[in-house]
């Protein structure tokens, strides 16, 4: 059985088109409602207004200092209308060329236009109303009549020219992408709607109709105001006019979010270590999580997705998962600093972002070391022997070392907030990047280890000492489930990566897995909660039930969401009666969290396989249609539709929705396999191993498409070339079990005795 799903926070769209799931339906849920209140929360006697959303104008006769320092930050330029003020670019007919499209930026009257492919492949002149983003780039969109604005790719490289800007460039140069392709700029994935728009507008309300696959989305101000950290303001507002019934609001002078937990605190410094510490300890993260509802990998769970000062109220934010994140940690994708904080020891001692950055202007609290220098001992830190370098070097400055950059998008240079120690050793044992070399191109990372252990010794391992247990892991090697536990109960290490390893332990389901579920279901940070959710799928019913259901009543929206997806499909009998409406309850708001974002194909996959999985055929084949609608490219639908079909034994409706995908996508390696597949019940063995060979050929990094292949070459009496097959894969992926398992069977068979045990020994390290 072949299952698509996907997981994480605002997952890259590659990613979630690539990943595939043999032989079990693990799929996670995300959105739904708004929490109810906590136990002991004071509940008004007299029904009110709820708090509702008034604008930065409302804030500005009060606040002038605070809102004028906005009024010049990114902040409040991230969405402008494109006039002769805000504009960048250069709209002078210039030109830029790529995949054979020549595009052409010109004005037309007091309009700025790009001449560039639309929807159907053909040049058309299409108006750019509003400027996206102001530094390093800035981006341009395009209103369509059915409510969607696009992103242009064509982007100003705003950077001063003797840095290379003041140009023109196209941002997926070289990547041939056209009219088809999911990124081209007319289709799905360059939506701002929802790709974009809640992050750079305030109280963003998508307004998605299904039934019209249309939009009418509105704001309450264009750009990022006052109201997207502190919350709707209208009660703030009722408590500073001092009018009758105000009085109310004076605990926490009506703001929807307190972010107060800076005041009164100071650093206390140290002089034996060079350090500080808070005055007193952080009691929340409500700052650190308002900022991360957009500076953080994530995907919304709710329709009513504004900050609440408790990120997974709103959101699921993403883990340290391959494609995103190095497997020590360091961010590789696109993942907006929240994940990459988060392992920081900065975070652990209750550093939060107001301590560097102001949150009205943007700026840093103080330039260069003097930054880290408010906590940290420059006589320690700011010397020679402490980071190696001539003083006042680009070298010497702390980011350098500590927050490396990666360049996304061509220019735009993001520093990594782990804060962690360099690392080298680590490249040399993962291939993870390091920040000496960074800089130091034309040395390697063994001459950089050695110079960081010469000067502060071979135990300088830093805060993050996980990356052995997630590299393991993502390998599936030898040794992995008991580096997992080990991380997942090591309370020293970050809960984001103990949260990461909870989720990977779903890999290896068995007893020890269970044991550890239960600890981190219990645990007090959610992200390690969400996570035994998710790693808790591929138990049987049974045992997935008494776990989910002790999480029912959890605060947070994303916990209960997932439990609700790990309740789905067990049966009423394994549920006791008493439980069942809570049962139903958690399953409406896992739905509910699904349809908030139902202009997407991917909530419409994981709705059809859950419905699959609690037999309701209709709804399945209703969800799949659905997600094929909004992108007919869409493979884990064709993937998942027709397995449906052939759990039902209806093969040639399989075959038929393979077909079709095949037409859409051709040459798809996942759609050739399962063609193959289906080409192995229907009994035409030569068509198989055809449609088998093509995707192996055509995906030869994925284990499981040269196991089957093996598998019909060995049943076809192919013995050999199917050992050959087995043995060139396992060049690429030396633990898969499945690789492993068949060399030894296949060996056996073939009189090779040796060496069938010898894989058969691999095969019992990596498969415990």
């Amino acid at each position: 059985m072949t299952r698509f799903s996907r997981r994480g926070a605002r997952t890259g769209i590659a990613a979630a088109l690539a990943a595939v799931l043999i032989a079990a339906a693990v799929l996670l849920p995300w959105h739904g409602a708004r929490p109810p209140s906590a136990p002991g929360t004071a509940v008004a006697a007299v029904a009110r207004v709820p708090a509702h959303y008034v604008g930065a104008a409302a804030c500005a006769g009060c606040h002038a200092a605070q809102t004028s320092a906005w009024q010049n930050s990114h902040h409040a330029q991230a969405m402008q209308p494109a006039t002769a003020q805000t504009v960048l670019g250069r709209f002078d007919n210039s030109r830029i060329s790529d995949n054979g499209v020549t595009s052409t930026l010109l004005r037309k009257g007091e309009g700025y236009f790009a001449r560039t492919d639309g929807a159907d492949g053909k040049l058309a002149d299409f108006e750019l109303k509003y400027t996206f983003g102001v530094y390093p780039l800035q981006q341009y969109l395009v209103p369509f009549a059915d409510g969607r604005m696009q992103a242009l790719p064509l982007a100003w490289d705003a950077r001063p020219a003797a840095q290379g800007g003041q140009r023109w460039l196209h941002l997926y140069v070289g990547q041939h992408i056209d009219h088809l392709d999911p990124l081209h700029w007319t289709r799905l994935n360059q939506n701002w709607n929802f790709m974009c728009a809640d992050c750079h507008s305030t109280d963003l309300r998508r307004n998605y109709d299904g039934q019209q696959d249309r939009y009418a989305t509105t704001w309450s101000d264009l750009a990022v105001g006052c109201e997207s950290c502190h919350g709707p303001g209208s009660d703030h507002l009722v408590w500073a006019s001092h009018a009758a019934g105000s009085a109310r609001f004076d605990q926490g002078k009506g703001l929807a979010i307190a972010l107060d937990e800076r005041r009164g605190v100071q650093w206390l410094h140290d002089a034996a270590s060079g350090n500080s510490s808070r005055s007193a300890p952080l009691a929340s993260h409500r700052e650190v999580e308002t900022c991360a509802v957009c500076h953080a990998r994530r995907r919304s769970i709710s329709t009513d997705a504004g900050p609440t000062g408790a990120l997974l109220d709103t959101h699921d934010p993403a883990l340290l998962d391959a494609g995103l994140y190095f497997p020590d940690g360091q961010q590789q994708d696109e993942v907006y600093i929240y994940g990459s904080f988060l392992q920081s020891k900065m975070y652990a001692q209750g550093v939060s972002c107001g301590d560097c950055h102001d949150a009205h202007s943007l700026k840093l609290r103080a330039p260069g070391n003097a930054l880290c220098a408010q906590c940290h001992a420059p006589a320690k830190y700011d010397s020679t022997a402490h980071h190696l370098h001539q003083p006042g070097s680009a070298g010497a400055q702390c980011v350098a070392c500590h927050m490396p950059t990666r360049t996304y998008m061509q220019v735009d240079q993001r520093r990594d907030h782990s804060m962690r120690v360099p690392r080298p050793d680590l490249s040399l044992q993962y291939g993870v990047p390091n920040a000496c070399t960074g800089c130091h191109r034309d040395r390697d990372a063994r001459w950089a280890a050695a110079a960081i252990e010469k000067a502060h010794g071979p135990r300088r391992q830093g805060y993050q000492h996980f990356a052995g247990a997630l590299a393991a892991a993502r390998d599936g090697a030898p040794g992995a489930l008991d580096q997992l536990l080990a991380l997942a109960e090591d309370g020293s290490s970050p809960d984001i990566a103990r949260a990461t390893a909870v989720a990977a332990l779903g890999q290896y389901p068995g007893a020890r897995t269970l044991v550890a579920l239960r600890g981190a279901a219990a645990h007090a940070d959610p992200l390690l909660r969400a996570a035994a959710l998710e790693a808790l799928l591929p138990f049987p019913p049974a045992l997935r039930a008494p776990l989910a259901l002790s999480l029912a009543r959890d605060p947070l929206l994303d916990v209960r969401v997932k439990a609700g997806r790990a309740l789905a499909a067990v049966p009423d009998e394994q549920i006791p009666p008493e439980q069942r409406p809570l049962r139903d309850r958690l399953f409406a708001e896992y739905v509910a969290a699904e349809t908030a974002t139902a202009e997407r194909p991917e909530s419409h996959l994981d709705l059809g396989s859950v419905y699959a999985q609690r037999g309701d055929t209709v709804r399945a084949e209703q969800e799949y249609r659905a997600a094929l609608r909004l992108d007919p490219g869409f493979v884990p639908a064709y993937a998942n539709f027709s397995d449906l079909y052939r759990s039902l034994g209806r093969e040639d409706q399989a075959a038929a929705i393979l077909d079709d995908g095949l037409r859409q996508v051709p040459g798809n390696p996942t759609l050739l396999h399962l063609s193959g597949l289906q080409r192995v019940r229907a009994g035409d063995g030569a068509a198989a191993l055809d449609l088998l060979r093509r995707a192996t050929a055509a995906a030869p990094d994925n284990p499981r498409f040269a196991y089957v292949y093996a598998v019909a070459l060995h049943s076809a009496g192919q013995t050999e070339p199917a050992i050959a097959v087995l043995e060139h894969a396992l060049r690429r992926s030396p633990y898969s079990p499945d690789l492993l398992s068949g060399a030894a069977a296949f060996e056996r068979d073939a009189g090779h005795a040796d060496r069938g045990a010898g894989y058969a020994a691999r095969y019992a390290a990596v498969a415990p």
